[in-house]
Formats: C-alpha cells, structure tokens, sequence
C-alpha cells in the first residue's frame, strides 16, 4: 500500500535550524489546533539530544505549561520529537510561531534555573523514572534560550523553502 509522506516529512530537515516553527494546523470540530515544532538542535548536524534530558525537558516543560496563569487551558500537549531533535506543543487555537516566544523564553529560563526533583519523576508517578537528566536538561535549556529564543530573528520561526 502507497501512503502519502505526512506533513512533517515534508520539511526540507537538511536545512532546518534550531527554532520555533508552525508544524500544522487541524480542525477538532469548529476550534483550531496549532501544531508547533520547538527544534532545539540542528537535525542531521549535530548530536541529538540524549533520552534522559530529553525526558526531563517533557516533565518541566509539561508541568510548566499546565501551570501557566495565562496559557494553562490552551495546553493540549508538550512532548518529545522521536528523532530527539526538539519537541511538539500542541495549543487550542491559531497561532503564529511569534506568539509563543514570549512563553517559550519563560518555560525554558524556567527549567534552564529549575533546582530540586524533578515533578513526576517517582516510580508510582512515571514508567522510566531514573530516566532523567537535570543538569543536562538546564543546560540544553539554556543554550536554545540564549542562541534561539532571544532575539529571534524571522528565519528561525518559519520553516525553509
């Protein structure tokens, strides 16, 4: 059976860069769902990230978003990417990748100075548990807050031709 490549495999990932990029659009019933690709490495370049501060990224960021006074019950989803080269935010909504950055600098300055346990990260709480990385998760936090987030120019917010 022939299928046809999903939209995401449509991006030209050769010359994709780390930023904030508009992955799609759906309709559920009559309410828009903005799909946003938060690439925080450079895919096919550079390292992937690793899956325990990848895994540790997902529980701040998550709890992050679901506790936001402004954005909480836009929130559908925020999680990892497969190929571990960034994540998926899911918003109830249509959005622009300009939008979010305000939000995105405040999550991840949130976890690139997040100090103590991590939230969920207890055996009864999550199925790989001991499957998380702190100090590298700050880090990689900090770095795609410092060389992407802040002033952000264009090309890192729309996909490439």
């Amino acid at each position: 059976m022939e299928m046809e490549k999903i939209t995401s495999f449509t991006v030209d990932h050769i010359r994709l860069v780390p930023g904030v990029y508009v992955s799609r659009r759906d309709m559920a019933g009559d309410t828009v769902i903005t799909t946003f690709d938060i690439r925080m490495t450079s895919p096919n370049d550079e390292p992937v990230m690793n899956t325990a501060e990848v895994h540790t990224i997902e529980h701040l960021g998550a709890t992050f978003l679901r506790n936001h006074g402004e954005w909480k019950d836009r929130i559908l989803y925020f999680g990892p990417m497969g190929c571990r080269t960034g994540f998926y935010l899911l918003l109830i909504g249509e959005y622009e990748s300009a939008d979010i950055v305000p939000l995105l600098r405040e999550m991840f300055a949130f976890i690139a100075s997040y100090e103590g346990e991590v939230p969920g990260a207890r055996a009864k709480d999550c199925g790989n548990y001991l499957d998380m990385n702190l100090p590298m998760a700050k880090y990689l936090a900090r770095k795609y807050l410092d060389e992407v987030l802040t002033d952000i120019p264009d090309f890192r917010l729309n996909y490439p031709d």
